[in-house]
């Protein structure tokens, strides 16, 4: 019987295969402008702005407030390139394509999309500033759940069926076993009783995920105090007394009951605003979001004061579970198609659902090895954070 040798594109589709296979939160998130990014020799690098929605205020009465229009903008960057590199002999290549699959694509593959999965969820994750449930306790029950749907209300996420839930397997048990006991279609029943997971429930979609975001606290969250005297609307970076932090940590100005406001109306909310820490340099913080009292972008009641209390999420030098609540268009998600390199042995790149993929053979003459190299270039970014909600457990 004559040999049977895989094609370059067969290889790259069954890697392909694989890998979607493997991406429960990046499947979930936008993916339109992976066109803007579809050509040919995608550089590390490459940028697309993308436009956000523009907001206004609301006059009283029948006098012309005329108010300007401030676009803004978010910038996605192909900054990520990686991949799996493999080396085997001519007679490798003779398998069947379920031989191959098993023996060299699936093991690589499900090492890239780990990979690459365990990246998006835990750097978006770190944007997000919405926070419910409580520190070190898995959710047990719908509250928690049912917290991270007001959120979303709230900061006026659409209320279609793009709302989705990323949890790890022990949050999944628990809250398996916290509905069983619940009014239930036949549907959901037989996830929850044959297949041991919840499948839509609350308003979500639900999707487990073993790479959600773990954050860590720093050392010291006892006391923390408002130490800056020249605090602005706009601002995003302050002074603080005392504490220790960590970029990711969740907190409050909970000493001058800082309240968040109705994005539209500015009423304010019962529950003060949350704001996650991005970057520190001492005792100096800057934060998500801005902090804003007033405007088309108001989004707090009032500002904080000089020795105001700070509050924490969780306790010091402790790690915490961030399972998601989001709705799709929080993040956004691109694979770009890299260029295919000339003189070599082999070179294909296929793309499948949006994610683009490129195989390259080539002889190693000094080693008289044959390497295999499989790469996605790819770009994310936290497009709309206030339409997802982080659930610490």
């Amino acid at each position: 019987m004559a040999n049977s040798f895989l094609t370059p594109d067969q290889i790259t589709k069954e890697s392909l295969m694989v890998l979607h296979e493997k991406i429960p939160f990046i499947s979930t998130i936008n993916r339109q402008f992976d066109d803007q990014y579809a050509r040919e020799g995608a550089k590390t690098g490459s940028a697309l702005r993308i436009r956000l929605p523009n907001q206004y205020t609301v006059r009283t009465g029948k006098v012309a407030q005329v108010q300007d229009t401030a676009e803004s903008s978010v910038t996605m960057t192909l900054a990520t390139q990686k991949g799996v590199d493999l080396g085997f002999s001519s007679a490798d290549l003779t398998l069947s394509i379920n031989d191959f699959r098993k023996q060299f694509i699936e093991p690589a593959m499900s090492a890239l999309a780990s990979n690459i999965e365990a990246d998006v969820v835990q750097t978006l994750s770190k944007d997000v500033y919405n926070l419910v449930g409580t520190a070190g306790t898995v959710p047990a029950t719908m509250l928690v759940f049912g917290q991270a749907r007001q959120k979303l209300n709230e900061y006026l996420a659409p209320k279609d069926k793009r709302r989705r839930v990323q949890v790890d397997s022990a949050t999944m048990s628990s809250m398996t076993d916290a509905y069983k006991g619940l009014f239930q279609s036949s549907k959901a029943i037989d996830k929850q009783y044959m297949e041991g997971y919840i499948d839509h429930q609350g308003g979500f979609d639900w999707y487990e995920n073993e790479s959600i975001y773990t954050h860590t606290n720093g050392t010291d969250h006892t006391t923390v105090t408002v130490n800056d005297g020249s605090i602005a609307s706009g601002d995003t970076t302050i002074t603080t007394a005392g504490g220790n932090v960590t970029v990711g940590t969740v907190f409050t100005f909970s000493g001058d009951a800082v309240k968040a406001v109705h994005p539209e109306t500015k009423a304010a909310y019962s529950h003060d605003q949350q704001f996650v820490i991005t970057a520190v340099s001492g005792n100096d913080w800057t934060f998500s979001p801005a902090i804003i009292t007033s405007g088309a972008t108001q989004n707090v009641s009032k500002l904080p004061t000089t020795g105001a209390a700070i509050t924490l999420v969780g306790a010091a030098s402790t790690a915490y579970g961030q399972c998601l609540a989001y709705h799709e268009d929080a993040f956004s998600f691109v694979s770009a198609d890299l260029e295919l390199p000339k003189g070599v042995d082999m070179a294909s790149r296929q793309r499948f659902e949006g994610i683009s993929m490129r195989f390259v053979r080539d002889w190693d003459a000094v080693n008289d090895d044959w390497i295999n190299r499989i790469d996605c270039l790819y770009g994310m970014k936290t497009l709309r954070p206030q339409l997802a909600v982080r659930i610490t457990k």
